[in-house]
């Protein structure tokens, strides 16, 4: 079984990379990092450690890596032959991989199994916008003839990856506990084979549930810590204040998951604790500029913060402390992330309402419209 996988950064080799080595197959990572594909080429096993409880050492072999951007023509040849796509390179991105999944795709022989394709990205529903993609990269006709090619299906992905040490090489630290849950409907009876994944009939609430709870408290404790000066996430949390700001915001998204998907609250309770003992790991050198970084996709309408709120807002249901978490965010100013100094400029040349439509998305009569302005508002003071 051969396995091609976009990304070969720390999720890539950390993550997907691992699972699909345990599951019996053989990587392709394709990345357009130069240095890294040299690296990983030069080398003939690289090792994860996984921090924390139950973890231990992996040794990841049997893999190869192609230039994605100098050697596409080798990369569209592993593709004709491969079981599974898999992606880690950020939703952005998704719109290059399509085209060359597309050529693939063209190339493939029709009498082999359809190839499975998973977006593995921290976003809803990635594996359609990369599908959207690769079909609005073909002509119609020709779209009709390459779809029973491949099978297109949603992921949720979870486990932190922190910031490496440079002096790792390629070898990865992350933290133990990691899920990855699948969509089985696209595949009918047969999907495919890895046992590390998780495939459900559903996906939605698993997606939600991993959203607004790992990547919402996350980012909040990020904004919080780097507001009281704090540098590595588990010491925010081990300050008091941040941490009841972070259970009051998980509360808050927790009592719209339970509102949405009928999830047991005994259930949401203990997947919240074991979310916030992960954040408090001392093993993982994770650091709040790092999580907090890219602030305005963070601040998005269908993202982590304003996604919940919206929702909560139009239910009826309490939001305060998702609303304290955005004040937060809008202070966050860090010299070397790009959507950082994008965000004060826009905060500086824009009103509070202009920039409530423009980054977060929404019009002026949806009921959470005003509380958001106020929200910049004070920001900027």
């Amino acid at each position: 079984m051969k396995a091609v996988h976009f990304g070969a950064g720390n999720i890539g080799r950390g993550f997907v990379g691992l699972l699909l080595h345990d599951a019996g197959y053989e990587v392709v990572f394709a990345d357009v990092n130069a240095e890294l594909i040299d690296a990983l080429n030069a080398s003939t096993s690289y090792e994860v450690h996984e921090a924390g409880e139950g973890g231990g050492v992996r040794t990841v072999t049997g893999y190869r890596a192609i230039n994605s951007a100098g050697s596409e023509n080798e990369l569209i040849a592993e593709i004709q032959t491969a079981d599974v796509v898999t992606t880690a390179v950020g939703p952005n991105v998704l719109k290059f991989v399509a085209p060359v999944i597309a050529r693939a795709l063209a190339l493939r022989d029709p009498g082999l199994p359809p190839l499975a394709v998973l977006a593995c990205e921290n976003a809803i529903n990635a594996t359609d916008l990369l599908k959207t993609e690769v079909q609005s990269s073909v002509g119609p006709e020709e779209w009709e003839a390459l779809a029973p090619r491949a099978v297109f299906a949603n992921t949720a992905v979870d486990r932190i990856v922190p910031g490496q040490d440079p002096a790792a090489g390629i070898d990865v630290t992350v933290e133990a506990f990691f899920e990855w849950v699948i969509e089985s409907t696209p595949f009918g009876e047969a999907h495919p084979d890895i046992p590390g994944a998780t495939f459900v009939d559903s996906l939605g609430p698993y997606i939600e549930r991993k959203l607004f709870t790992v990547n919402t408290g996350h980012a909040t404790a990020a904004y919080y810590g780097f507001a009281a000066g704090i540098d590595k996430i588990s010491d925010a949390l081990a300050d008091p204040d941040v941490a009841d700001a972070v259970r009051l915001v998980l509360e808050e998204t927790s009592a719209l998951l339970m509102a949405k998907h009928g999830i047991d609250p005994d259930v949401q309770r203990a997947y919240r604790e074991k979310i916030l003992a992960r954040f408090a790991n001392p093993h993982l050198p994770d650091t709040v500029q790092r999580v907090g970084r890219q602030p305005l996709r963070k601040l998005s309408r269908n993202e982590r913060f304003i996604g919940p709120a919206a929702e909560l807002a139009e239910r009826g249901i309490p939001h305060a402390a998702l609303l304290d978490a955005v004040g937060k965010a809008l202070r966050f100013d860090v010299a070397d992330d790009e959507q950082s100094v994008e965000m004060r400029s826009l905060l500086s040349e824009l009103d509070a309402p202009a920039f409530v439509g423009r980054v977060m998305g929404l019009a002026f009569e949806h009921p959470l419209f005003n509380e958001l302005v106020s929200v910049v508002s004070a920001s900027r003071d």
